[in-house]
């Protein structure tokens, strides 16, 4: 079963005289267990299509299903508990809570969700640690690293097990080897653990770490082609 189907999605802003069309008739399908990353230049449309994937906007034409789950027919309280329960995001602004620690906010979606305190802890531990962080545990965000606080936001992300992880520009506020590092954990995620991953990104390094690589400008997908890490694999075999 497809993780993602979207059918010819829109969106626009505005109205009157002057409407934006940020996304214009998009159709893509991410099966489970695919990466695939979405570029294209400031203003291309790319957050906006993230955010329609990720139930947290709706489009004003077209369809998207999440595991078969048409999205047009949820309530907006139907739509927060599917993304609670089925997606997890990750941002480039990280968004941590700055009064929590590092294991209560990587345990908050759980929490959120009405599990049990101590079965999240455990799970934020064992998280923490994949990521390691887990001598980072009783600390705050601010007396993190801009890496580290990604790490968290992670490993928060993906503590619900969700169908679908959606990452906003998640490198795009680190140096080069901080994001090498959280390519790399989202690499292993995606191998390890079958996590789909949905990724904008304005670089084509970041980009090179998914399996599949979508162009966009001015609101529609350009082209579409597998990554050139995974193309150079491919030509060492043959």
């Amino acid at each position: 079963m497809s993780i993602l189907i979207a059918e010819k999605v829109s969106k626009t802003y505005g109205g009157g005289e002057a409407p934006v069309e940020a996304v214009r008739g998009v159709s893509l399908e991410l099966a489970r267990g695919d990466f695939v990353a979405v570029m294209g230049p400031s203003g291309c449309g790319k957050s906006t299509l993230l955010h329609l994937c990720g139930a947290m906007d709706r489009p004003t034409a077209g369809r998207l299903l999440v595991e078969g789950v048409d999205l047009a027919g949820l309530s907006d309280d139907r739509l927060t508990h599917l993304r609670r329960e089925r997606i997890g995001f990750v941002f480039q602004f990280f968004n941590l809570l700055p009064t929590l620690t590092v294991a209560e906010n990587i345990a908050l979606p759980l929490l959120l969700a009405g599990g049990a305190a101590r079965a999240g802890e455990a799970r934020a531990r064992a998280l923490a640690a994949r990521m390691g962080l887990g001598h980072r545990l009783g600390h705050y965000p601010q007396q993190l690293s801009g890496g580290e606080m990604q790490r968290v936001a992670m490993a928060r992300a993906v503590i619900h097990e969700p169908a679908l992880l959606v990452a906003d520009e998640p490198t795009g506020n680190l140096d080069s080897e901080n994001g090498s590092r959280v390519l790399g954990l989202l690499g292993e995620l995606n191998q390890e653990l079958g996590l789909t991953i949905l990724l904008a990104t304005h670089s084509a390094e970041t980009a090179a770490a998914a399996g599949r690589v979508i162009h966009m400008r001015d609101g529609e997908i350009e082209r579409s082609a597998v990554s050139r890490e995974l193309s150079a694999v491919s030509s060492q075999l043959e």
